[in-house]
């Protein structure tokens, strides 16, 4: 049956929580913890000569840390799966360890059950993340959905107020005191922008995500 069990290392710079976390992995028989690291670099040695299927990765370790490690090692070997055990829930963290490829994301507070749950899901390819993760992905996915205002230039929203008020490429360009081509830039990159394939749609567009 050993062959079936699901190889775990476990990466943090503190001994206690190795020590907590093996100790949590011995009590179940589907789980076997073939190595530890220390940090972040040695996390991704030990996954080149251990190749475990689930790594139980912190984030804030010394000379490489958990973020930089997950990359490295999903880059190298996608069939390892990385969980993110940490105590911290910062928005940004979340998000850099999810972009990193990191397929769960739990904080250091999560029951035993959750966390063998949470193992056994991501060896299975499903993602396993905790409340205030999940919460962070939706805002950031959500911000994401609308980019618009920040991506479009102060100039280039005083011209799209004016396509909106109907006026012309060659009107645009008296008012601003520009030329025809520089109005013409503008336009098309305004489109682009906003995914639009006309100077209606973009107008559109425009005064339904409230930009104008």
């Amino acid at each position: 049956m050993s062959d079936e069990k699901i190889r775990i290392v476990i990466a943090d710079d503190h001994n206690v929580v190795r020590s907590g976390l093996s100790a949590f992995l011995q009590v179940f028989d589907d789980f076997e913890l073939v190595g530890e690291a220390a940090d972040g670099k040695e996390a991704v040695e030990v996954c080149e000569s251990l190749h475990p299927d689930v790594v139980l990765m912190d984030l804030v370790m010394p000379v490489m840390d958990g973020a930089q490690a997950t990359k490295e090692i999903r880059e190298r070997f996608d069939d390892i799966q990385v969980i993110v055990l940490t105590s911290f829930k910062e928005d940004d963290l979340i998000e850099g360890a999810l972009q990193a490829g990191a397929i769960g994301y739990l904080l250091k507070n999560v029951s035993a059950d959750e966390l063998a749950d949470a193992i056994r899901s991501a060896h299975a390819g499903k993602p396993a993340l905790a409340p205030e993760a999940a919460q962070a992905l939706i805002k950031a996915t959500s911000r994401r959905k609308q980019p618009y205002d920040d991506e479009l230039t102060a100039r280039e929203k005083e011209v799209l107020k004016m396509m909106a008020e109907g006026l012309s490429n060659p009107e645009i360009a008296q008012k601003l005191f520009v030329s025809r081509s520089t109005v013409k830039f503008h336009v098309s990159s305004i489109l682009s922008k906003l995914g639009a394939a006309s100077r209606t749609e973009a107008v559109s567009k425009a005064l339904q995500q409230k930009i104008i």
